[in-house]
């Protein structure tokens, strides 16, 4: 079925920033969301909504008219709320799976980043497996931000839970070039061995204090290092803390209510790590999920 809105965008064309709808209530705050890192960025603002290529034609062409009416409709309504210049936006219709199409357009596209609403069956992990959501973070060839929570400003404090691998050095690096104005905190858990069964010792005391030097000054260097790649990024916060990275995550986020979390995804298919189910799950705030490189 033909687009909507004839595509303007070749392969060397203007970036963009793809956003897939539900036309739920609930993505309103992704679609506003979308709306601002457009108009912030300069970029074009692509709007899809996959139909359901099982309608009888007739009623395919009704329903197509429909949605691009209520997507235009909320498109005015927020840039009147956050009193926002429109950035070049194309509404879209295709039919088909939702994932594969969002997956397609991305890659015809060449988006650099997609937006997605939060699903709605919020604290059962067991309900998220095979949904749209999932398959999309999946399969994305680009970063994708899963986002819940009305953006009244540009994200202020973004965590970003690091490690010593590429993939958290490339989603580090995806936040000091895109995120400039934020402040960013790394946040790395850690545990030693012989903890249970030696912590109240007072030789291992000392060792494990020479041990954690040492880990963040290897931890302090990696940064250090990259941001030596880049120009005019700002100064990071750098956190140790001790116990499971789910447990270190979650407490932190409670503590300090951050307005984003970057994680990298290790790019294997159909798993989802502990952390990125875990912040699906309890969304505290918005999720941004980078490729591994």
């Amino acid at each position: 079925m033909p687009r909507t809105v004839p595509s303007t965008v070749s392969s060397t064309g203007p970036s963009t920033i793809l956003f897939a709808t539900d036309l739920s209530a609930d993505n309103r705050a992704a679609f506003a969301r979308a709306l601002r890192l457009a108009y912030a960025q300069g970029v074009q603002l692509d709007v899809l909504h996959v139909l359901d290529p099982f309608l009888p034609r007739r009623a395919l062409l009704d329903v197509e008219s429909a949605v691009v009416e209520d997507i235009t409709t909320v498109l005015t309504d927020l840039r009147e709320d956050y009193a926002l210049e429109a950035p070049k936006t194309l509404i879209q219709t295709v039919t088909g799976s939702p994932h594969v199409e969002i997956i397609r357009e991305a890659h015809e596209r060449k988006a650099e980043l997609i937006v997605l609403g939060m699903h709605r069956k919020r604290g059962q992990k067991d309900l998220l497996v095979g949904t749209t959501l999932m398959r999309v973070l999946h399969s994305a060839p680009c970063p994708v931000i899963v986002a819940s929570y009305q953006p009244t400003q540009p994200w202020q404090h973004i965590l970003v839970p690091i490690d010593f691998s590429l993939t958290a050095r490339h989603t580090l690096k995806e936040a000091l070039i895109r995120f400039p104005d934020a402040t960013l905190t790394l946040l790395h858990a850690w545990t030693l061995p012989g903890e249970h069964e030696l912590g109240s010792q007072a030789y291992y005391a000392h060792w494990r204090e020479h041990e954690l030097q040492r880990l963040r000054e290897q931890l302090t260097n990696e940064v250090d290092s990259l941001m030596r790649e880049l120009d005019g990024v700002p100064d990071v916060e750098l956190v140790l803390e001790q116990g499971a990275p789910c447990d270190v995550l979650q407490a932190y986020m409670k503590r300090h209510s951050p307005d984003l979390v970057m994680i990298g995804s290790r790019g294997q298919p159909h798993h989802v790590s502990q952390l990125t189910e875990m912040l699906l799950c309890e969304p505290h705030c918005d999720l941004m999920l980078c490729r591994a490189w």
